[in-house]
């Protein structure tokens, strides 16, 4: 999931804008039958779960609409956040990991940065629909949006949050919010230990592709990707944009001698011609046939503990989280070892030893049994699956949000709002991409303080921060 400390920020500030306020109906339509999802395009995982669960709710005869929060923003400056946080990510993960854990603890934020997360929530406002009969967002950015004009009782209908991750940072739980939408019990207790009030586990939400196959499905995929067809594969997936320290781990899946590595780089060109001067045999751009390369593999290795991970538990593909990115990489890999559902590998040590388990062992068929149990197993029932719980909130509604406390609105002149808006963005862009050409030794305490600056986002709850223990495989990023 990146639920990314730094571009929430950025996003925040960047929201600001000069139209007029509208307000909107103050009740919901009769005819209102329309859904709207709002997600972000950064990497491809909030988009991922926004797009199987659009699927579902129209297979349930509602009509949905999609929005990306960062189109939203004005002046292109969704390109700007989304570019900086790869950037960061790529280059500076230390910053990513100062800057996350720093979101983790209760953050602060004055009048100046109300007036542009208001300015924010307007246009997403005047972006629904005026038919919409809920929100449904896949992304912490846009749920602190909703959340904030379902309190201010702009938004006057129900607004769900599907928790696309098995950790749940604290930016992901907004007041205002009428149901947070969990996968796992485990998700579900981290949403209600920040604060959520109603949270619902209705399990994951996969492509139907993804699915067990049988010994011949198993062949005919290793033959269309020129496979081996019998040693043993690990499949290396590190997200579209192929971040973190995969070239280090894909020589350690070589050099252990577990299982063949099998790696998809997403876009990352240069990362595909790095790891073929390396000798890595088996290496993948951008894959469209994601499902054929799970069915050909024998055990999933990934390093962030999002949709890829949630594809391979329908797929009864054993999972291993190792070399996990800085941030949500970390606290993932934890959330899903506390589920029983991934093995978290720390040291390179273990690597063998865990691999031969998943892939032959009985470990591995406890992992498949309880990843596929997320998808057949969900403990309120077969008709407590996201899309049917959203469908569900859609038709009758939820109980009356408590009184939101009062907020006293400041108000800037257009001009000064302009000035204000540009200095400021201009500002943390700058910070921003100057991580990721960042190398001395004062940089780590200059970005940890813009991040504590510009922290737009007021917390107020405690949530506890998982660190990589000491020993922990920390090649390409510090924890």
């Amino acid at each position: 999931m990146p639920h990314l400390g730094s571009s929430v920020h950025l996003r925040a500030l960047a929201a600001a804008t000069l139209r007029p306020r509208q307000t909107p109906p103050t009740d919901r339509p009769p005819s209102a039958e329309r859904v709207v999802i709002v997600s972000a395009s950064v990497g491809a995982g909030h988009d991922g779960a926004a797009t199987e669960l659009e699927r579902r709710l129209l297979a349930a005869g509602l009509t949905v609409d999609r929005l990306d929060l960062l189109d939203v923003l004005p002046a292109r400056l969704g390109r700007l956040v989304r570019d900086g946080y790869h950037r960061m990510l790529v280059r500076a993960p230390w910053a990513y990991q100062r800057i996350y854990s720093s979101t983790e603890r209760a953050g602060g934020g004055g009048p100046l940065a109300r007036v542009l997360l208001r300015s924010a929530e307007e246009r997403l406002l005047r972006a629904l629909p005026a038919d919409t009969g809920a929100v449904v967002s896949t992304y912490p950015g846009a749920s602190r949006v909703l959340g904030n004009l379902r309190l201010d009782g702009r938004l006057t209908v129900p607004v769900l949050t599907y928790l696309t991750d098995f950790s749940v940072h604290p930016l992901w739980v907004a007041d205002g919010v009428d149901v947070h939408l969990a996968l796992h019990a485990v998700p579900a207790a981290q949403a209600r230990a920040a604060g959520a009030r109603d949270v619902r586990v209705c399990g994951p939400v996969a492509d139907p592709r993804f699915h067990p196959v049988d010994a011949r499905e198993r062949a005919a995929a290793r033959t269309r990707f020129g496979l081996p067809e019998n040693a043993p594969l690990a499949l290396l997936v590190a997200g579209s944009w192929g971040v973190g320290p995969v070239r280090q781990v894909a020589r350690d899946l070589r050099d252990c001698g577990a299982a063949v590595p099998l790696v998809v780089c997403g876009r990352n060109g240069t990362l595909a011609d790095q790891l073929r001067a390396d000798g890595i045999e088996h290496v993948h751009g951008w894959v469209d046939d994601m499902p054929g390369l799970m069915h050909a593999a024998d055990v999933l290795v990934q390093n962030a503990g999002g949709l890829t991970s949630l594809e391979a538990f329908a797929a009864g593909l054993p999972v291993a989280s190792y070399g996990c990115i800085p941030g949500h990489g970390l606290t993932n890999a934890a959330a899903l070892d506390e589920a029983g559902v991934a093995a978290w590998i720390r040291d390179p040590a273990q690597l063998k030893h865990v691999l031969g388990e998943l892939i032959d062992g009985p470990r591995g068929l406890l992992q498949r049994e309880a990843g596929l149990a997320l998808f057949a197993g969900n403990p309120h029932g077969p008709d407590h699956s996201p899309a049917i719980e959203t469908a569900r909130v859609f038709r009758t509604g939820t109980g009356p949000l408590a009184a939101a406390p009062a907020v006293r609105r400041t108000t800037l002149p257009a001009a000064r709002r302009l000035a204000t808006t540009t200095a400021l963005a201009c500002a943390v862009w700058a910070g921003a991409v100057g991580t990721a050409v960042a190398t001395t030794e004062s940089g780590p305490g200059l970005m940890h303080a813009i991040g504590q600056s510009f922290d737009l986002d007021d917390l107020g709850h405690a949530h506890h921060v998982v660190h990589a223990p000491h020993g922990a495989y920390a090649k390409g990023h510090h924890a």
